[in-house]
């Protein structure tokens, strides 16, 4: 089905989300090749803390660190079962966050969690691929214990902002699920965070987090 068809009958469907790990990179390394990369072939993987620019090769760390279980996300499937977008999260000393130098200035309470990414393909933005990877990373993130979770977005009101600056999200997405502004830290973007609560009996959280 041509692309344009697919976005056409994605906004009246919905997506399922699958978590990244050896499973499912195959489907994810394809969302990522339809998009030249991401960001000039960064593969989502700067953010992590293992990343060491000029040395690290984006794919090859990226790869190894899902197929070692070392790197977290929530992809959004759709109907034909092409994955459309993600949303990386991981703990504070997993992965990095934008605007690092001015968050040290004055840290907020101490995070459990931090949601680095959310990127959607070129073809299926503004059809609730965000919102579906936002939601299906918080549940995951609740099916794990919950705790205290951290971002740096921007705004988007009143602007028309690149997409390039858009790579955690927008504020307003964030603020759709409960998320409060906590200091401003860029011209246009925000630390925002939120306390999920935890979701099933200890021993379930357990188990699942060594899958």
């Amino acid at each position: 089905m041509p692309e344009s068809d697919r976005s056409a009958a994605a906004t009246a469907g919905s997506y399922t989300i699958a978590r990244l790990e050896a499973a499912t990179w195959d489907a994810f390394a394809d969302l990522v090749e339809r998009n030249n990369g991401i960001y000039g072939g960064c593969w989502c993987a700067p953010n992590h803390v293992e990343y060491r620019r000029g040395v690290s090769d984006p794919r090859t760390l990226k790869e190894q660190l899902v197929r070692e279980g070392r790197a977290q996300a929530a992809l959004a499937i759709d109907a034909y079962g092409k994955v459309q977008g993600w949303c990386q999260y991981g703990s504070p000393d997993e992965l990095h966050l934008k605007h690092a130098r001015e968050y040290a200035k004055d840290p907020p309470p101490e995070a459990r969690w931090r949601i680095a990414c959310i990127f959607v393909d070129k073809h299926h933005r503004a059809l609730g691929v965000a919102r579906a990877a936002l939601e299906g990373a918080l549940a995951e993130i609740a099916a794990e214990g919950g705790g205290l979770v951290e971002a740096i977005s921007e705004t988007t009101a009143g602007r028309e902002a690149q997409g390039r600056f858009l790579f955690s999200g927008t504020v307003e997405l964030f603020e759709e699920f409960g998320f409060a502004r906590i200091r401003q830290v860029g011209k246009h973007a925000w630390i925002v965070s939120r306390t999920i609560g935890p979701v099933g009996p200890p021993g379930a959280r357990a188990a699942r987090a060594k899958t």
